[in-house]
């Protein structure tokens, strides 16, 4: 099966929430409510100045996929 690079998450206990899941390394999910990030893997050992880049990257394109699925919507 091939994923999509991001998804959208919801759940019934948070319904404030707005969650993005990134199913590619980095995995992980993140709430766009208040940028809290949830890492799915162990980044022990990789360079800290590169995984801040990515990361900062990855969560301007899980905003831009949040807002790109809301205008489907619209």
């Amino acid at each position: 099966m091939n994923l999509p690079k991001f998804l959208l998450a919801d759940n019934s206990n948070y319904p404030e929430d707005i969650f993005v899941l990134h199913t590619e390394f980095p995995r992980f999910m993140i709430n766009l409510k208040d940028d809290e990030v949830e890492w799915f893997e162990d980044l022990t050992g990789e360079k800290e100045e590169d995984i801040a880049t990515e990361l900062a990257i990855l969560m301007d394109k899980a905003g831009e996929f949040y807002d790109e699925e809301m205008k489907k919507y619209e």
